[in-house]
């Protein structure tokens, strides 16, 4: 298999050096790394042109917002998978690519569990509300996501582009569509990625919720869409004050 990283950044210095390291660390080589940066004002162009040897591709142009970059990304892949590690996440361990290589298995996509860090690569756990399920399917994502976008791999002729409709949960209606396209969906029963947590204020939850719904509307029915939210918020009460600990 040959694997197509990419990788949006914007005025990310740091961050995607770690992005970096975790790709140039692998034991894999047919990797494509792919970067799209949104004219940087920072150091970021830097580091880019400092591990340029390790980048198939990279660009620093204007666009009209992180799904804009995810498909420039795209229409630039050649590889036979595609994943999307944006600026800050980075793979999970040295051997992943190779794992999945090693499955033997001519699949659409493979997908597995994500692990969450802070900025200073402190290990804050997996998911505590929304675990993959043990087989995935589109309709799965009813219940959102179930599934990481870091932790999905797709054959790249299965991928759809992102719809610049959508400014917050782009990657949501990706996901269904995509899968929509994919028959074999293999779980590797590993964690893929480590996510890097960042800030999001209050005024774009609320946007991202509302947008979140009208996305699963478009593929579901009112009363499923209903019966999932009310199922997820029931479940986040219960373990908020069972638990008391941040939620991911």
């Amino acid at each position: 298999m040959k694997f197509s990283i990419i990788t949006v950044v914007f005025n990310s210095e740091p961050a995607l050096v770690k992005t970096i390291n975790s790709i140039r660390k692998q034991s894999c080589t047919d990797i494509e790394y792919i970067i799209i940066d949104g004219c940087s004002t920072d150091g970021t162009l830097d580091v880019i042109k400092k591990y340029d040897k390790y980048i198939s591709f990279w660009c620093s142009e204007p666009d009209e917002g992180i799904y804009d970059a995810m498909n420039k990304g795209l229409k630039k892949a050649t590889g036979n998978y595609v994943w999307f590690l944006n600026a800050g996440d980075e793979i999970y361990s040295h051997d992943t690519l190779n794992y999945i290589n090693s499955i033997k298995d001519d699949a659409d996509a493979f997908y597995g569990e994500v692990e969450y860090v802070d900025e200073e690569g402190k290990n804050l756990g997996t998911r505590t509300l929304k675990k993959p399920p043990d087989s995935l399917s589109w309709k799965d994502m009813e219940k959102g996501m179930v599934v990481s976008h870091q932790s999905l791999i797709v054959k790249r002729n299965k991928a759809v582009f992102y719809n610049l409709e959508y400014n917050h949960c782009a990657d949501i209606d990706w996901m269904i569509r995509t899968l929509k396209n994919c028959q074999a969906i293999v779980n590797t029963n590993r964690i893929l990625s480590k996510f890097l947590i960042g800030g999001y204020s209050k005024s774009n939850i609320i946007k991202s919720n509302k947008e979140r719904y009208k996305i699963l509307r478009q593929h579901f029915s009112f009363f499923r869409v209903l019966k999932s939210h009310l199922y997820l918020s029931l479940k986040f009460l219960k373990y908020y004050f069972t638990h008391k600990r941040k939620l991911y």
